[in-house]
C-alpha cells in the first residue's frame, strides 16, 4: 500500500523542478499577453488618436454648393400679382407672423402685404443689405406702392433675397449652415445643456453620474426620457460612427469621446456639435446642424428664433424622425415642452418664461424642399458652365454659394404653358409624345431667364435644351439674308431675285432640286420678301451666289462654333444645332450685330463671402450693324406678312415682333426664334424618335412661342438705325423710288449710298406674281 502510494505521488511530482519552470513559463506567458495587450491598445489608440485629430483639424464638412435664382426687385408698377407675390415669399420660406417679429415673415391682408425681408448680402454688393419691414399694395396691374413701415416713407425699389433653386451635393448628401459658437443664441445652448448634458463643462467625455441620472428617470417615467450619452459622445457618434447598437462600438465611442476631450477645448468640441447633430431629412438630404435646421423647420435664421422654437429644435435632438413636428405634432410638442422643463430645472429660464413659451404652437413652415433641384435643366447648364473654371470637388464640399440668371417667375410661366399648349398641339397634328426645349433670355444682356429641357421639367434626365443636336430648317434663312446685306453694293432689302426652280449637280451624282413648300415658284420677287415668304429657291439662289463658305463664316460670327457640313443643303437648314445654340445665333440679331455670349451665372461668392469669380457683360461686334438692322426689319416683316404673322392675333399689331419659323422634312422639327423688346426665346417642338411631328413653325412652336411671350414681355420693339442707314419711300412693286403721287409707297431702309435712284413707274407692277407684302396679312406655311 505504502509502495503503491509513493509510486502514485512520484507519478504526479517527478520534478519539483519541473512544476517550478511551468509555473514561470506561465507568469512569463501573462506577462508577454499583458505586453502584447498593451501594445495592441496603445496601437489602437494611436490610431483612434490619429483619426479622431485628422477629421476635427482637417476640413470637417463637406459643405453643398448653393445654387440662388436672379432676385426679383419690387417697384411700383411691377407687374406681379398679391397671390403671386405671396407664392415668392412662400418659395422663399417666409413665414406668416402678423407681429412682422422677426425677418422672414410676412402677413397679408386681402391686397396689401405686409414684410420684413431677410438681411442678405448679394453678389453684386461688399455689405449685407439690411432687412427692411414694408408694406406692398396691390392693383389689378400689380404692385401700386411700397411703404416703409418704420417711417411710412415710400421706398422707390426694394431687391428681395433671391430663391435658392438647387445646391450640388457630395456622395453623402448632407446639408448644413456652418455658425460659431459665438452666434448660437445662449437659450440654444442652455436647453442643450439641461436636456443632453448638464454635466458637459465638469466631466472628461463620459459622464457616470449622467448615466445614473437618466437610469433613474426613466425608470421612473416608464419611458425613455433622458439620454445618459454626453454631448461628447453624441458627437463622436455622428462625426466618427455608424448608429449600431453594439459593444463594441459603444468602447469605441467611450475612447474617441476621452481623445476629443484630452485633446480639443469645451467649446471647440461644443460648436462641432452644433454643425453636427442630425436634425432631419429633407428628401435625399440629411439636414444636420442647428443652422440649417432653423431654417428648414421656421424659415428664419438662428439667431432669430424664440425661446419656443429653440427648445423644439433641441428636442430634435432625442430623435429627429420621432420628433418630427411635421409628422408628429403633438409627440414634438410635449418633447418641447420637457425641455423647456428641464431649463427651469436647471434655473437657465423662469417658470413665467416657460409657461408663456408652452402657449404658444410649434408655428413650423411647410416643407418646400428647399434642398431640392426644381430646375434641373438651368442647373444642369449652370454646372456644366462652372466646370469651365471649378473642379468637381469645389462645386460639392466647399460651400460656395452660386448667383445664377434664372427668373423663378418666368421659368414657371414657361413650364405651365409647356404642359398646357403641348397636349393641344397633340390633339392638332394627331402625334402623340411630343417633346418640347425653349430658351428663354433677356435680350439686352443675353442672360438666360429660363430654360426647359423637356415636357417634364421637374426631374432630371435627357437635357434638350443642350443636347438635341436638329435640324433647323427655315432658322438659316436669315444667316444667309444677312451675308448677302453686308455686301450692299450687290444686296439691298429690295433687290430683286429669281424665286424658280434650280439644279445643283453635285459630286458622286449627288444632284438637288430643291423646292419650296408649296411646290410653286413666285419668279421675280424683293429680297424682303423672299425672306418673308421663306421662299426656298429664292433663298438657295441668294445664297450659291454669295458663297457658302461665306454663309458659314457669318454663323460662326454669331456665335455658333459647331462644325457644319459644307453642301448646298446647308442653305436650307441641313445643318444641325442645338436650342441654345440657335438661341445665341438670334442673340446677336437681337444685339445689332454685337455677340454677348449667352450665361447663366451672374457670379460665384465662397462660403466666407469672397467673390471668387464674377461674369461680367462682355460684347463686341462680329458682324455689320446696319446689315443687322436691315435683316431686323425683314423679320419684323415675316411677323407682319409672312410665316409668323398669326402671333398678332394676341399681341398689339405695333409690338413690332422680329422672328422666324423654322420647319425641316416631313415635319419631323418645328422651330421658332424670336424676340420682343425685352426677351428673346427659342422654341422647339419634336419628336425623340425622329418621327414626323406633322407641325411646320408656324402651326408648333410659334404658337407655343406667341403663348408664353405674352404672358412675360411687357416692351415692344424699338429698332435704332445706324447713323449710315437711310429711309427711302419706295414703290414695293418694282423696288424703284416711289413719287409723292404714288399710293403704294413704302419706308425701306438702306445703307446710305445703296439706295435706288430711279422713280418707279406707280401702279404699273413689275412682279405680276406677287402682291405687296402689307397686303397679306394672314398666317402662312413655309
Amino acid at each position: 500500500m505504502t509502495d503503491r502510494s509513493t509510486r502514485r505521488s512520484s507519478r504526479y511530482n517527478k520534478n519539483p523542478q519541473s512544476r517550478k519552470s511551468t509555473s514561470h513559463w506561465f507568469r512569463n506567458s501573462f506577462i508577454i499577453l499583458i505586453g502584447l495587450g498593451a501594445f495592441f491598445l496603445f496601437t489602437y489608440l494611436g490610431y483612434l488618436d490619429y483619426h479622431v485629430r485628422t477629421q476635427f483639424e482637417g476640413k470637417r464638412w463637406a459643405i453643398p454648393a448653393r445654387v440662388y435664382g436672379n432676385p426679383v426687385e419690387l417697384y411700383a408698377g411691377y407687374g406681379i400679382s398679391a397671390e403671386k407675390f405671396e407664392n415668392l415669399l412662400e418659395m422663399l420660406h417666409y413665414r406668416k407672423d402678423s407681429e412682422l417679429a422677426a425677418e422672414g415673415t410676412y402677413f397679408r391682408n386681402g391686397g396689401r402685404i405686409s414684410v420684413k425681408t431677410r438681411t442678405f448680402t448679394f453678389s453684386d454688393q461688399p455689405e449685407p443689405q439690411p432687412g427692411v419691414a414694408m408694406r406692398v399694395d396691390f392693383s389689378e396691374a400689380g404692385i401700386a406702392s411700397i411703404t416703409d413701415l418704420t417711417n411710412e416713407q415710400s421706398l422707390a425699389i426694394v431687391r428681395m433675397d433671391p430663391v435658392q433653386i438647387g445646391s450640388f451635393y457630395p456622395t453623402i448628401k448632407e446639408d448644413r449652415i456652418l455658425i460659431k459658437l459665438e452666434e448660437a443664441p445662449d437659450m440654444l445652448i442652455k436647453g442643450l445643456l439641461a436636456s443632453e448634458d448638464r454635466d458637459f463643462y465638469d466631466h472628461f467625455g463620459i459622464s457616470l453620474r449622467g448615466i445614473l441620472r437618466a437610469m433613474v428617470a426613466n425608470i421612473q417615467a416608464g419611458d425613455m426620457v433622458q439620454g445618459g450619452s454626453t454631448i461628447t459622445q453624441q458627437l463622436v457618434k455622428n462625426f466618427y460612427l455608424t448608429s449600431e447598437r453594439k459593444l463594441a462600438r459603444k468602447i469605441k465611442e467611450a475612447l474617441m469621446a476621452l481623445i476629443l476631450e484630452y485633446r480639443y477645448s469645451k467649446n471647440e468640441i461644443l460648436e462641432a456639435y452644433l454643425n453636427e447633430i442630425y436634425l432631419g431629412q429633407d428628401g435625399a438630404s440629411a439636414v444636420h446642424g442647428f443652422g440649417l435646421a432653423s431654417q428648414f423647420y421656421f424659415g428664419t435664421p438662428l439667431k432669430d428664433l424664440s425661446l419656443e422654437q429653440l427648445a423644439s429644435l433641441v428636442a430634435l435632438v432625442r430623435g429627429p424622425s420621432e420628433y418630427n413636428p411635421r409628422r408628429f405634432p403633438e409627440r414634438a410638442l410635449q418633447r418641447r415642452n420637457l425641455v423647456l422643463e428641464e431649463m427651469v430645472a436647471q434655473e437657465y429660464i423662469t417658470p413665467e418664461e416657460a409657461a408663456a413659451a408652452k402657449a404658444r404652437p410649434l408655428a413650423v413652415i411647410a416643407n418646400t424642399h428647399r434642398s431640392a433641384n426644381r430646375y434641373p435643366a438651368f442647373l444642369d447648364l449652370v454646372k456644366r458652365q462652372l466646370k469651365q473654371d471649378y473642379h468637381e470637388e469645389d462645386l460639392t464640399s466647399e460651400g460656395l454659394r452660386i448667383f445664377t440668371t434664372l427668373d423663378t417667375q418666368i421659368q414657371d410661366k414657361l413650364e405651365e404653358t409647356i404642359k398646357r399648349k403641348l397636349p393641344q398641339l397633340e390633339k392638332l397634328s394627331k402625334a402623340k409624345a411630343l417633346e418640347s426645349a425653349v430658351v428663354v433670355t433677356r435680350r439686352d444682356s443675353g442672360e438666360i431667364a429660363a430654360l426647359a429641357g423637356g415636357r417634364d421639367d421637374s426631374s432630371a434626365g435627357f437635357n434638350r435644351a443642350l443636347d438635341a443636336v436638329r435640324p433647323i430648317g427655315s432658322l438659316i434663312k436669315p444667316v444667309i439674308y444677312l451675308t448677302a446685306l453686308q455686301n450692299p453694293r450687290r444686296y439691298t432689302i429690295t433687290t430683286p431675285v429669281n424665286d424658280s426652280a434650280i439644279f445643283i449637280k453635285g459630286d458622286n451624282g449627288n444632284d438637288w432640286s430643291p423646292k419650296n413648300y408649296d411646290h410653286k415658284e413666285h419668279g421675280t420677287i424683293g429680297l424682303h420678301t423672299a425672306l418673308a415668304k421663306s421662299y426656298n429657291l429664292a433663298t438657295v439662289r441668294v445664297g450659291m451666289d454669295v458663297g457658302i463658305g461665306r454663309v458659314a463664316k457669318t454663323l460662326k460670327d454669331l456665335g455658333v462654333n459647331r462644325q457644319v457640313d459644307l453642301y448646298p443643303s446647308f442653305l436650307l437648314g441641313a445643318a444641325q444645332l442645338t436650342p441654345l445654340e440657335v438661341t445665341q445665333m438670334y442673340q446677336t440679331f437681337a444685339g445689332d450685330g454685337f455677340l454677348t455670349p449667352i450665361k447663366a451665372i451672374k457670379a460665384v461668392v465662397s462660403a466666407s463671402g469672397e467673390r471668387l469669380q464674377s461674369y461680367p457683360y462682355t460684347v463686341r461686334q462680329t458682324v455689320d450693324p446696319s446689315a443687322t438692322y436691315i435683316l431686323n426689319t425683314m423679320l419684323q416683316e415675316v411677323m407682319y406678312s409672312g410665316t409668323g404673322s398669326s402671333a398678332y392675333s394676341v399681341f398689339p399689331q405695333n409690338y413690332g415682333l422680329i422672328g422666324k419659323t423654322g420647319t425641316t422634312n416631313d415635319a419631323k422639327d418645328s422651330w421658332f426664334a424670336g424676340f420682343t423688346g425685352d426677351y428673346l426665346s427659342v422654341v422647339w417642338v419634336g419628336r425623340d424618335d425622329n418621327k414626323p411631328a406633322g407641325l411646320t413653325g408656324a402651326t408648333g412652336a410659334l404658337p407655343v412661342w406667341t403663348a408664353f411671350m405674352r404672358q412675360i414681355s411687357r416692351q415692344p420693339v424699338s429698332l435704332t438705325p445706324p447713323d449710315n442707314i437711310k429711309m427711302v419711300r419706295v414703290d414695293p412693286y418694282s423696288g424703284l423710288v416711289a413719287g409723292s403721287d404714288c399710293p403704294y409707297g413704302k419706308g425701306y431702309p438702306y445703307v446710305t449710298g445703296s439706295e435706288p435712284t430711279a422713280y418707279s413707274a406707280c401702279g404699273n407692277p413689275v412682279i405680276e406674281q406677287d402682291r405687296p407684302w402689307f397686303e397679306e396679312f394672314f398666317p402662312q406655311s413655309e
